[in-house]
C-alpha cells in the first residue's frame, strides 16, 4: 500500500515538474520564435480602414511603412498615438506611410478613439487576428519598420517617444 502511494506521488511530481519545465522553456524562447524577421520580406495582407478603403501592404512598395499594432485599452498605445500622428503629418509627403492595425476591436470603439485623439493616418482593424498572428504580435504596442522594398528594417515592442518615432520614420524614408 505504501509503495503504491509512493509510486503515485512520484508520478504526479514528475508530471508537474515536466509541466513547469515546458512552461518555462516556452516563455523563455518565445522571443526567438518571432514570425517576422528583420531583413526578410514583410508578410502581405489586406485590411479595411474606417472609411471602407482597402489597404494592401504590398501596394505601399516604394514607400517606407511604419506598421503599428495597437488597442484602445492599451495605455502605452494611447500615449504614443499623438507622436505617431505628429510625425506622420511631417513625413507623409516624404514617402513614409503609417498603417495602424487595431487588434480585433469593434469599429465603434476604434472610431471613437480615432476621433478623440484626432488621428490622421489610416487605421485598420484585424477582425480575425490573422495579421496579428502572421506577425507574431505579443505584447502591444508593436511596431515594424518596413523599407521601400517591403523588407522589415526594425521591430520594436513597447511605447515609443516622439523622438524615437521621428528617428524611425527618418530611417525608412525612401
Amino acid at each position: 500500500m505504501k509503495k503504491r502511494r509512493l509510486v503515485m506521488r512520484t508520478t504526479i511530481l514528475v508530471i508537474l515538474a515536466a509541466a513547469v519545465a515546458y512552461t518555462l522553456y516556452a516563455n523563455l524562447t518565445k522571443d526567438n520564435r518571432m514570425k517576422v524577421e528583420v531583413g526578410k520580406q514583410a508578410p502581405d495582407f489586406v485590411l479595411v480602414d474606417m472609411e471602407g478603403k482597402k489597404h494592401k501592404l504590398s501596394d505601399y512598395k516604394g514607400q517606407g511603412v511604419f506598421l503599428n499594432f495597437w488597442g484602445t485599452w492599451c495605455k502605452p498605445c494611447e500615449a504614443e498615438m499623438p507622436y505617431i500622428n505628429n510625425q506622420y503629418n511631417h513625413f507623409k509627403d516624404m514617402g513614409v506611410q503609417v498603417l495602424a492595425v487595431n487588434v480585433s476591436e469593434s469599429e465603434l470603439a476604434v472610431n471613437q478613439f480615432i476621433e478623440r485623439k484626432g488621428l490622421d493616418f489610416p487605421n485598420v482593424i484585424d477582425t480575425d487576428g490573422q495579421v496579428q498572428a502572421a506577425y507574431g504580435i505579443n505584447p502591444l504596442p508593436a511596431t515594424f519598420l518596413i523599407d521601400k522594398n517591403g523588407k522589415v528594417v526594425k521591430y520594436h515592442t513597447g511605447q515609443l517617444t516622439e523622438a524615437t518615432v521621428a528617428e524611425y520614420m527618418e530611417k525608412i524614408k525612401p
